[in-house]
């Protein structure tokens, strides 16, 4: 992104225990050849960072059980802003505890929440305001084969449950836009239709039960009212839906649209096993590290981008949904 250059990569899987596994030769080269081209350091440890000579701004993109620790060592590390990846932390209790240690140090935190910044949701939301008795519906849609493999295998390695993990994008929209947050939810609906819910076992033999899918409505106490659907094998594509007052039809808008479609061909070609929702996350994931880069260097507000007090209050509602939703389906 224009406002920032990439130095450090701290990587301590490829870079250590799994440096002759899986992608383990394939990262040591893309590696070598970033240090080559761009001078990009590669580490272990954020331990072993120098001082920063200008502003720094790190993001944490690991695993949701070592974030808080990470952040700590970031925080150490004299970074300036943290991008944090969702959830952010396992916990409500952590993620409260990260926000105050950040705020103690005066270290700014954004959300990796691309969607917050997606160009699908804006024009929903617009077309949405022009409607009398308008209802948005938030769909989110993943590939993974429909198969007790694949969907164990995803329970397990997202164990934290999916509307922590995959759905939390949605809660985040709700958090940031529609008033959602654990004391004014009126009543949450399950779509028994739609909805599903599993108990399967991961590549460790352990069971895990998460939903496959699950669509459920919101009613706010200040007279909001919104959907969302999350489908593990829906396919690539996320949209959203605006009806009319009499539940009838009259928007959809495509993540990604015809635009955005080209920029997705050319990265499914220079990258053909990656999953395939990287690719129509791109150009907004761009946006996020721009604006944050930005914010870093000028202070200008990062528009849109969520904050990590945001995010506490969607994982509030996270925790809050996901027993109640599965009583519901039982």
């Amino acid at each position: 992104c224009p406002s920032a250059s990439l130095d450090y990569i701290i990587e301590p899987w490829f870079l250590g225990g799994g440096a002759t596994g899986p992608g383990g030769p394939e990262f040591k080269e893309w590696a070598d050849d970033s240090t080559s081209k761009y001078g990009t350091t590669f580490g272990t440890s954020l331990g072993d960072l120098p001082d920063p000579a200008q502003p720094r701004c790190a993001l944490i993109s690991g695993r949701t059980a070592d974030n808080p620790k990470l952040f700590t060592e970031c925080i150490a590390a004299k970074c300036k802003t943290i991008i944090l990846e969702k959830p952010g932390a396992p916990t409500v209790k952590e993620l409260q505890q990260m926000k105050d240690e950040a705020e103690e140090a005066g270290v700014g935190v954004l959300m990796g929440y691309n969607k917050n910044v997606c160009k699908y949701v804006r024009k929903t939301r617009e077309f949405a305001e022009t409607v009398p008795g308008s209802h948005v519906t938030f769909v989110s849609n993943n590939a993974y084969e429909n198969t007790p493999e694949s969907l164990g295998e995803c329970f397990e390695r997202n164990a934290e449950g999916m509307l922590k993990n995959m759905a939390i994008h949605e809660l985040a929209l709700l958090a940031s836009f529609y008033d959602v947050n654990v004391e004014n939810i009126e009543s949450v609906t399950a779509d028994k239709e739609f909805s599903s819910m599993q108990t399967l076992p991961g590549p460790s033999g352990k069971d895990f039960t998460d939903f496959d899918k699950i669509k459920f409505t919101i009613k706010t106490k200040t007279g909001k009212e919104v959907s969302v659907a999350a489908d593990r094998c829906g396919g690539t594509d996320s949209y959203a839906t605006v009806t009319d007052a009499n539940g009838e039809e009259v928007f959809r808008y495509y993540m990604p649209d015809d635009e955005d479609k080209a920029t997705v061909r050319k990265l499914q070609a220079q990258y053909p096993t990656a999953m395939p929702y990287f690719f129509t996350q791109d150009p907004d994931y761009v946006t996020v590290k721009e604006r944050a880069a930005k914010f870093t260097a000028t202070g200008e507000e990062a528009e849109g981008l969520a904050t990590i007090g945001i995010a506490v209050e969607t994982l509030r509602v996270a925790e809050y949904l996901t027993p109640t939703l599965m009583e519901q389906l039982k």
